[in-house]
């Protein structure tokens, strides 16, 4: 039981103790109840260290209560919140679009490495919420940037920590894989082309947690049956619009480098892998076949 003391108004730190508590079951108790209290609170982090005795009013314990109890159920955090950090930004996340996880930071490190001192034009393939193309664009200012998505949720999402972050230089465009940029004069034009695709096989799909498929994008996930299917039209389309020395750049599943690697074909020259933190090997960047980018 939530528990309490009566008619008398709980403190944050109190309430705080008693949120860790009931969410013990989940990886991280402390930091989500933090994170849980602070928006059913309405305080910021600083009000928080500084005034951890400061009563609070009813309604918010209420609220605080009902988002525990939400958490419990298996909605993950990212969608109570509406919020996502991804390098450094703080973005909005709209119920139904893939949450950012931090191993796709990588895609935007290697991205920034290959772009160098140039103002690159930049495709990103996947966009979701976002999170890559606004990275670059905040990055790199003077960068050319366009980022798809096939979902009109995904797309607003976008838009809208667009306009939050005030970066005017990405320009999001609905549509499937490379359909979506038909008619904009970018073939044979592009520098980098980076995408977090779906990669997880049907049968991974099924064994996920319910706290994954009963929330997020199925399609945002699932690559096909064996979660290569993507990655393969991915690798097929991205040539065409690649300059010669373009980079492709890519996120794949644990186990999945080598064959992935092996979809390349013969328009790609160099291709190396890089591992996440964990040591997963997480992202393949392959050079497309012809001069190399001046940095």
């Amino acid at each position: 039981m939530w528990g309490g003391r009566g008619r008398s108004l709980s403190t944050l730190q109190e309430l705080f103790q008693r949120g860790r508590s009931r969410l013990q079951d989940v990886p991280a108790p402390a930091v989500e109840a933090k994170v849980l209290l602070l928006e059913a609170s309405r305080i910021g982090e600083v009000e928080w260290l500084s005034s951890p005795h400061r009563r609070v009013p009813k309604r918010d314990e209420l609220r605080y209560q009902r988002l525990i109890e939400k958490r419990l159920s298996g909605t993950p955090l990212a969608y109570i919140t509406g919020r996502k950090e991804f390098w450094s930004l703080s973005l909005r996340l709209l119920p139904g679009v893939l949450i950012p996880r931090p191993e796709t930071e990588l895609i935007v490190e290697k991205a920034l490495e290959a772009a160098g001192r140039r103002n690159p034009t930049i495709v990103d393939i996947g966009t979701g919420c976002g999170n890559i193309a606004l990275a670059l664009a905040r990055e790199l200012p003077g960068a050319r940037i366009f980022a798809t998505d096939v979902s009109a949720k995904a797309i607003r999402n976008a838009e809208l920590n667009a306009r939050d972050h005030r970066l005017g230089n990405v320009n999001f465009v609905r549509g499937s894989l490379f359909s979506a940029l038909r008619g904009l004069g970018l073939e044979g034009k592009c520098d980098l082309i980076v995408s977090n695709p779906p990669y997880v096989s049907a049968a991974e799909w099924k064994a996920l947690p319910a706290e994954v498929r009963d929330h997020e994008p199925r399609r945002a996930l699932v690559g096909g049956e064996t979660g290569l299917e993507f990655i393969g039209r991915l690798v097929k389309g991205s040539p065409a619009f690649l300059r010669p020395g373009g980079n492709l750049l890519f996120e794949v599943g644990e186990g999945q480098a080598d064959r992935a690697i092996a979809l390349l074909g013969r328009g790609y020259g160099d291709a190396e892998v890089f591992a996440d933190l964990r040591g997963i090997p997480r992202v393949i960047q392959a050079r497309k076949n012809g001069r190399r980018l001046r940095t």
